[in-house]
């Protein structure tokens, strides 16, 4: 479709000029802005919605404003792709690098770069891409070979004299691993410059890590003390050099100890699985490659001093020990005194007991030899062998007779065994019949002697029961008196109590009546004479007592006032 710029006057169109033509002065002018618009809405009224078929490259994850920018290829063209946050939670299947997928979506243009890109709106997987399935097999059959197994891999040096570099030397890679170095522990680094991308990039990154292997140890190049192979991040493809057969064997023998740090840290490749050591990012490798020279410095210097301190301390300590150990050690004359004395009496009776023990041997040997004279052992012998012969096999015999006299034993003792069991039985059956005898006997008798007691009992209790009957404050109450209570339930005793009282209580033996006090007494008599016997816990003296105390016996009045003497 040919282009349609803006109307303009007296403008001619585009689609007019011929192809070969040389635009003249009258010819209108384009922005910027207006031919990329323009290619925009051709691009968009050309192709529209497209499904698209390729391999994911350079995926990295989604970007800080959530959408994800990556690129689909084959092997002959790439073309960039982009998935919008909305649409990136809806995806079925979400992107991964090296993953052949079918994308559907609208291609555009991105003014910004001029580019054409496609905005993706579904994905479906197709499968692996080829990149990645032959990544996939070459690492299977490497892996079965044994070059990945960790026995082979060896310990980074410590502190390295020399260390060398594989990578380009144009790129910021190099950069950064000698400012790393730089500021960590400065040592002499040594650059092979290599292609890290294209053609004949791996065949020089081996030959690179072959040729610092090859450097003989104490020529006049230093030979390096470990090896980092480095490389900026890229897509797979960019990275496919360090995926090679001849990088991963040149690796895995190399004597020197290597370090990869090829691509960032998603980044992987299968120099990673045969190196040493795998870093995230060429800092790291460099960080790997040799510790901090401040810190080495003040740990080896506290060491230092705490190791003379220390030796200083045990010195002191040791030769104060040797002074006490030398004061407390007697003189060599006075250690030697005792030991020349036992020398000297052990030397005079030495000889003695020499001539005493011959003397006692020989006499013994002697005595021996006449034993031996007196007693021939072939005369012994013969001896033994008569009395053998005549004891012949009567041990046998007495054997045999000795087994049936205590067979037969045996059998009378089972059968006094038997007897005797027996008989214990009958006397055990005996004595259990007596015990349940007496068994019923005592409980008959437990039986009666309980019955007798709880009737015994309850006859202490009834009368226990009328003795409180007949002394309980209420059998009083029966005989016409009154209990006077205060407000708060409380006996009063005194006339006075029940004036000062605002209510009081009076407890009859069929009821209680409340009632006021006046505050005045009636009769106009005073207190009871203190001689007077203080009145009973009923609040009143009992008619009986006094009688009896008078000697006379009262006569039957009606009950008057509370308070009349």
């Amino acid at each position: 479709m040919p282009l349609v710029p803006p109307p303009r006057p007296a403008a001619q169109p585009a689609a007019d000029i011929p192809p070969t033509r040389v635009l003249n002065a009258n010819q209108p002018e384009w922005s910027v802005g207006e031919l990329a618009g323009a290619l925009k809405r051709t691009l968009e009224d050309a192709f529209g919605h497209v499904r698209l078929r390729g391999e994911i490259s350079g995926y990295r994850g989604q970007h800080g404003s959530g959408h994800a920018y990556f690129s689909l290829k084959d092997g002959q063209a790439r073309i960039d792709a982009v998935v919008w946050k909305g649409v990136f939670g809806r995806l079925r299947q979400r992107p991964q690098e090296g993953l052949e997928v079918v994308a559907t979506g609208r291609i555009t243009t991105f003014p910004g770069k001029s580019s054409y890109q496609i905005v993706i709106e579904n994905l479906e997987p197709a499968g692996l891409g080829a990149w990645m399935a032959l990544l996939e097999e070459r690492k299977k059959l490497l892996a079965a070979e044994g070059l990945f197994a960790p026995e082979h891999k060896r310990p980074i040096p410590y502190l390295p004299q020399v260390v060398g570099v594989v990578t380009s030397p144009t790129g910021a890679v190099i950069r950064d691993i000698l400012h790393r170095l730089e500021d960590r522990f400065p040592r002499p680094v040594l650059v092979w410059p290599v292609r890290v991308q294209g053609d004949g990039a791996a065949e020089e990154v081996a030959a690179a890590i072959r040729g610092f292997n090859a450097l003989p140890a104490g020529g006049a190049i230093p030979r390096p003390d470990v090896l980092i192979v480095a490389r900026g991040g890229g897509s797979i493809e960019d990275l496919w050099a360090f995926n090679e057969e001849c990088v991963v064997r040149a690796a895995f023998e190399s004597a020197i100890p290597l370090i990869s740090a090829v691509g960032h840290e998603t980044d992987t490749t299968l120099i990673d699985y045969v190196s040493d050591r795998r870093a995230p990012t060429p800092t790291g490798a460099a960080e790997m490659a040799v510790p901090v020279r401040a810190d080495l410095i003040a740990t080896v210097a506290d060491l230092s001093a705490r190791g003379r301190g220390a030796v200083g301390r045990r010195i002191d300590r040791d030769r104060s020990d040797l002074r006490a150990l030398g004061r407390a050690l007697p003189s060599a004359d006075a250690l030697l005194a005792a030991k020349r004395q036992r020398l000297d009496l052990a030397e005079a009776r030495l000889a003695p007991a020499l001539a005493a023990g011959a003397s006692r041997h020989r006499a013994r040997l002697q005595l021996l030899l006449d034993r031996m004279a007196r007693r021939s052992p072939d005369v012994v012998l013969a001896n033994a062998r008569a009395r053998l012969a005549r004891i012949d096999h009567r041990p046998l015999n007495a054997l045999r007779n000795d087994v049936q006299r205590k067979g037969e034993a045996l059998i009378q003792l089972g059968r006094r065994l038997v007897v005797a069991r027996e008989a214990g039985l009958e006397r055990a059956r005996a004595l259990q019949a007596r015990h349940t005898d007496r068994l019923h006997a005592l409980s008959e008798r437990l039986a009666q002697a309980g019955a007798r007691s709880i009737e015994r009992r309850r006859d202490r209790l009834d009368g226990l029961a009328g003795l409180l009957g007949s002394l309980s404050y209420r059998a009083v109450l029966d005989r016409g008196y009154v209990l006077v209570r205060d407000a708060a339930g409380l006996p009063m005793r005194r006339a006075a109590d029940a004036a000062a009282a605002t209510r009081l209580s009076l407890q009859f033996a069929d009821g209680t009546v409340t009632a006021v006090p006046d505050g005045a007494d009636p009769s106009g008599t005073s207190d009871p004479s203190p001689s007077a016997k203080p009145a009973r816990r009923g609040g009143a003296a009992s008619p009986a007592t006094s009688g009896r105390r008078t000697g006379t016996r009262p006569a039957p009045t009606r009950q008057g006032s509370l308070f009349d003497a």
